[in-house]
């Protein structure tokens, strides 16, 4: 077993209208902030209702809401330029991953001297980082809890998984209201994701018994989110349950690691700006029918956990029951089902291959792949 360490760092506030006291939370580390989110909240009505508590509680803080390249090199060192010049006490991301994910790459090299492509290229920052608050707008954030940040690197459009200080992140607040405006779409896919992280979670060779607690209950309450309750008794809206699952599952994902279907998102999403989400629930199946010739045991248990599945069914017919539930949803929800639907090409997929060679993910996945073995997994989801 690998050694377990446990560290309560950031801080997490999860509730109803708890955006409404970041003014009040962020005065511990300074008064003046670059609010860094994601330009489609203009449009539905949350960038406001955001602003407003730094407002009412005299915070000052400007907003940098350019993300139309995505979490890239080029939109960090101009964030990082921007913080410079405006002499922030710290950064507050608002929005989906790429706004946590810039956020945190600018908050950890703010007082470095050195360029910011010298920590691309794989050099340790060795200073104090600005604090960040986090306030997710979705329901997933697994590197929000690592001290890694995924950055796709302007020069050749590859994914790099950029090191960064433990004490980046100070806070994370989330809202559940904030994703109210979510379409159902949305919600589909981001579920089929977080499904996705907690099976590879599970599965994975660095699994401990805390990421196995986190991923069981973050499983369960996203089976009610999904599925409705098998009780009366539990009357919680589906975006609070999505919520606490999301969290649950990215702690977990923290504490293990993420897997084959997410690592590919990243690569895939990094090349060609291809929903991560979507990306991710199309994968799902696929790497469920590969895992299940040798984690058979785990699949049957979280069946069992999500209610896939009465308690008289196991083994074989348990796990292809868990696979086939998976397809439906991916039907019912009218999501894509290959990797060829999203206009790829297996040339193109290629380069996305290479790319997931390189990553340290793999070195954690249930089974040892090779780059060859990732190929032969892509071209049965293409």
């Amino acid at each position: 077993m690998n050694d377990f360490i446990f560290r309560i760092n950031p801080n997490i506030v999860l509730g109803s209208y708890t955006v409404s006291r970041l003014g009040q939370q962020v005065m511990e580390w300074g008064t003046r902030f670059m609010v860094i989110m994601d330009p489609i909240l203009n449009d539905m009505n949350i960038a406001g209702k955001v602003l407003q508590s730094l407002t009412d509680r005299k915070v000052d803080f400007f907003v940098f809401s350019e993300l139309t390249e995505g979490a890239n090199t080029k939109t960090v060192q101009r964030i990082l330029a921007l913080a410079k010049e405006g002499h922030i006490h710290g950064i507050i991301a608002v929005g989906g991953q790429k706004a946590m994910n810039v956020a945190r790459a600018a908050a950890a090299y703010y007082n470095e001297i050195h360029d910011l492509y010298t920590f691309v290229d794989g050099a340790n920052p060795t200073t104090s980082p600005l604090p960040c608050i986090c306030v997710p707008t979705t329901f997933r954030c697994p590197f929000v809890f690592t001290s890694e940040v995924p950055i796709a690197d302007s020069r050749s459009n590859e994914i790099q998984v950029l090191k960064i200080q433990n004490s980046v992140c100070r806070l994370v607040i989330i809202d559940p209201n904030l994703m109210l405006s979510l379409t159902e779409n949305q919600r589909a896919m981001m579920s089929m994701e977080i499904l996705s992280m907690g099976i590879e979670s599970y599965l994975s060779q660095k699994a401990n018994f805390f990421s196995d607690m986190f991923v069981e209950k973050g499983l369960e309450v996203l089976s009610y989110a999904m599925n409705g309750s098998p009780s009366l008794d539990i009357t919680t809206p589906e975006e609070i349950l999505l919520a606490q699952a999301g969290i649950m599952i990215s702690m977990a994902a923290s504490s293990s690691s993420l897997g084959l279907s997410s690592m590919l998102s990243l690569t895939i999403n990094s090349r060609y700006r291809l929903n991560k989400s979507l990306v991710s629930s199309i994968l799902l199946p696929y790497a469920l029918e590969d895992t299940a010739k040798f984690k058979s045991a785990k699949l049957e248990k979280l069946a069992h956990i999500m209610r896939i599945v009465p308690d008289d069914v196991t083994g074989d017919k348990a796990t292809k029951a868990f696979i086939e539930s998976v397809r439906q949803r991916i039907a019912k929800e009218n999501l894509p089902a290959r990797l060829k639907d999203l206009q790829l090409t297996i040339e193109k997929l290629s380069l996305a291959v290479e790319d997931a060679g390189r990553m340290y993910i793999m070195s954690t996945l249930p089974r040892s792949m090779s780059t060859d073995d990732v190929f032969d997994f892509v071209k049965q989801a293409f």
